[in-house]
């Protein structure tokens, strides 16, 4: 068995949503003074890093992060290669490609070309294309880019067409040196009662 951590690192400094919560560690009770032990403090959004998006994250209404199936992150996935340079995922192109018996898909996109900087442009994933991956059992999708929607929407229209047909969303995965292929995926969000979205630590396992 052979396992590939496809998380993002956890660092100050890291590129995270512009105008969200930078990622701060430090050493807050350090052995000095505790006489026994260094603990450490975070500060960090729930977005930060590698993480799956609640619908409460887009949705008042929505369903927060301990209230989802931890199944949805573990389990039988699928990362597929799509064409250098695309500037959106839509029906068409997957319309060839046999999804049958597949619940989670990866999308490797390699569209995040430093990972120290944030993007400014994404491939993201045309509305139209949630009741198809629905219709062939897809129940969540992963992306090695911050999110399915553009990066200047509001409107989220993504989000909510994935949520609307019962599909979950993983975002800012690491797949560059991943082979498109069968993998077992590990990717549980934390118990955060009312989060909105949590950091995972994701891995595929292959045998």
């Amino acid at each position: 068995m052979r396992i590939f951590d496809i998380s993002r690192k956890l660092v100050n400094g890291m590129p995270v949503w512009p105008g969200d919560t930078a990622f701060q560690y430090e050493v807050s009770w350090p052995m000095e003074e505790s006489g026994s032990v260094n603990v450490g403090r975070l500060e960090l959004s729930t977005h930060t890093g590698t993480h799956v998006d609640a619908p409460f994250h887009f949705d008042n209404d929505g369903k927060r992060i301990y209230e989802l199936d931890l199944n949805l992150y573990i389990g039988a996935a699928r990362v597929m290669d799509l064409p250098p340079d695309i500037e959106s995922i839509g029906i068409k192109e997957l319309k060839d490609i046999d999804l049958d018996g597949v619940t989670r898909v990866l999308f490797r996109t390699l569209a995040w070309k430093n990972g120290t900087v944030f993007p400014e442009k994404i491939p993201h994933i045309e509305p139209d294309l949630a009741p198809y991956l629905a219709k062939k059992g897809i129940r969540l999708i992963g992306l090695d880019v911050p999110s399915v929607d553009p990066i200047d929407s509001k409107e989220l229209p993504a989000h909510h067409s994935l949520n609307e047909n019962g599909i979950h969303i993983l975002e800012s995965l690491i797949l560059d040196e991943i082979t498109p292929g069968e993998y077992e995926l590990i990717a549980l969000p934390l118990p955060l009662v009312e989060g909105d979205g949590s950091p995972v630590r994701a891995i595929l396992r292959q045998w």
